[in-house]
């Protein structure tokens, strides 16, 4: 049997980092700052020094676990939304569409993405703006827990993460996250004839307090679909229970 390349290599290491990755999020719902690599070696259904040969603490481990969901979750409020966005006055601005789908490889691809996209432009008529994103990001959870791990620590201020590292990655969750979300909150208001005011909406601190209540009440709601797991069926019951 040949050797494998570095590029083979470079896969496994990456295939093997998203499962443990995985596990570790799965741990973390149940034990918290409890969790121990021997607990997550279990979940991912691996070796303890496998496990400890890519993370020897849960610091480094919680720490690259936030930050890869982090990528993930930049942009969520947008995704399939046709909203238009709005000045400071409160008038639509170019280029309204907050985030197209790439197009898909194949045509069976670009259907399913198509009847998403109308069933969440339906859903954004139908519910509002903000109802509609907030039933997206329920559903991510339900699909990817480390996202709701990062919304749920950065709640906390990711007091969980080892001294120092808690800063960035705040700064980055407020930037990412945060302020988008603010932009669509500031526009469904815009869209009710509540002009937004003070300077930038994404900016205004205003906006950014009410982005953090709405997804601590979307945590909070959360929680226990996601552990009996019915997070995805019951995402739109929880939207309606906060009366978004």
């Amino acid at each position: 049997m040949s050797p494998r390349t570095k590029e083979q290599n470079e896969e496994i290491r990456l295939r093997r980092l998203a499962q443990i990755r995985k596990a570790a999020a799965d741990v973390f719902l149940n034990k918290g700052p409890l969790l121990e690599i021997r607990d997550v070696a279990v979940q991912a259904g691996l070796g303890y020094g496998t496990v400890y040969h890519y993370y020897s603490n849960k610091g480094d481990l919680l720490n690259d676990l936030l930050w890869d969901a982090l990528e993930r979750a930049g942009g969520w409020p947008e995704t399939g939304l046709e909203v238009p966005r709005v000045s400071v006055s409160g008038e639509a601005l170019a280029g309204g569409h907050f985030g197209l789908a790439a197009a898909a490889d194949t045509m069976n691809m670009a259907a399913a993405d198509f009847q998403s996209e109308s069933r969440e432009t339906t859903a954004a008529a139908e519910l509002g703006l903000i109802a509609a994103a907030s039933i997206r990001l329920l559903q991510l959870w339900a699909e990817d827990h480390a996202l709701y791990l990062l919304h749920k620590l950065a709640g906390e201020g990711f007091a969980a993460l080892p001294e120092g590292r808690s800063a960035p990655l705040s700064a980055a969750f407020s930037r990412e996250v945060l302020a988008p979300l603010a932009v669509l909150l500031g526009t469904e208001r815009a869209a009710d004839g509540i002009a937004a005011s003070g300077g930038n909406a994404a900016n205004s601190p205003h906006q950014l307090q009410r982005a953090e209540m709405l997804l601590a009440a979307l945590v909070g709601c959360a929680s226990l679909s996601l552990r009996r797991g019915k997070l995805h069926e019951e995402a739109r019951d929880i939207v309606q229970f906060l009366k978004l």
